[in-house]
């Protein structure tokens, strides 16, 4: 943030949102520095798609090819060698006697560099974005850094990260009318239930502060809520706060700003600001 802040005009995520949730999924899983960026760049590849385009490009394919095999040679290396990070206690886990395979963790260390740092990257950047768009609301996370958490959880509900949430059913239910069956794939929006007029007062307004509570259902619900959700409200949280801790104010280039290409990710590749520093 530092570096970035040394100009007074930068690139919020290429700059600073999108590299923090990579720095900390990282360190947490046993990622050398100098390998972070390389894996991020793979990991944007990934979830990237043309405007307009349904299919998966080949080059995210090539990408997922090549982190699958980055994290199969490290955990190899944590089998030779254990280390004090997660990638080393999920290789020592056991519950009565089952472990995990090998392919088991690569894939758990896949989905948390691909979907740990795009959706805190895109929550960061949706956060400063709605803020700037409504100015008496930025106003008041300005004059209280206490209502960032309030912030953060109203920006998860106007317009959160993950635009689509899959469920199975195990079983026939009628739902609405609706008769269901067993193996039928539901898809709920978020972005479609956070503006329920039924469920929350004038749904289209970005309101600070609102009371939102257990009707959020961006990080899902049940035996199926997101692992990561505590850690994605944690950095969204301090990320906010120290940016906040050293700028009087913002404003967004909304001419340069550019946004993600997805059927169900929400938010911004690039989003130049220009702050007044504290």
């Amino acid at each position: 943030l530092d570096t970035a802040l040394e100009s007074e005009s930068f690139d919020y995520i290429t700059d600073f949102a999108a590299k923090l949730p990579m720095d900390v999924i990282s360190e947490l899983v046993g990622v050398p520095e100098r390998d972070r960026q390389p894996l991020r760049a793979l990991a944007d590849t990934v979830v990237h798609r043309e405007d307009g385009v349904a299919d998966v490009p080949h080059s995210a394919l090539a990408a997922a090819v090549e982190l699958l095999t980055y994290y199969a040679d490290m955990v190899a290396q944590r089998r030779s060698k254990p280390t004090e990070d997660l990638t080393s206690a999920l290789l020592d886990a056991e519950i009565d006697g089952d472990r995990l395979r090998d392919d088991e963790i690569m894939a758990f260390l896949f989905l948390m560099v691909v979907a740990g740092n795009e959706t805190t990257t895109k929550l960061l950047g949706n956060a400063v974005y709605w803020a700037a768009k409504n100015p008496g609301q930025l106003d008041s996370v300005l004059a209280d850094h206490s209502r960032i958490p309030l912030w953060i959880e109203e920006t998860l509900r106007y317009d959160t990260s993950s635009q689509i949430l899959a469920r199975v059913v195990v079983r026939e239910v009628e739902f609405h009318g609706t008769t269901l069956q067993d193996g039928d794939t539901l898809l709920l929006v978020p972005g479609s239930a956070h503006r329920d007029e039924r469920v929350f007062d004038s749904p289209d307004e970005y309101r600070i502060g609102r009371d939102i509570g257990s009707r959020l259902l961006s990080f899902g619900s049940g035996a199926h809520f997101c692992l990561g959700a505590h850690l994605a409200r944690m950095e969204a949280r301090v990320a906010l706060s120290e940016l906040f801790a050293r700028i009087s104010g913002y404003q967004v280039d909304e001419a340069g700003a550019v946004r993600v290409h997805s059927s169900s990710v929400r938010g911004f590749a690039s989003l130049p600001i220009t702050v007044a520093l504290r």
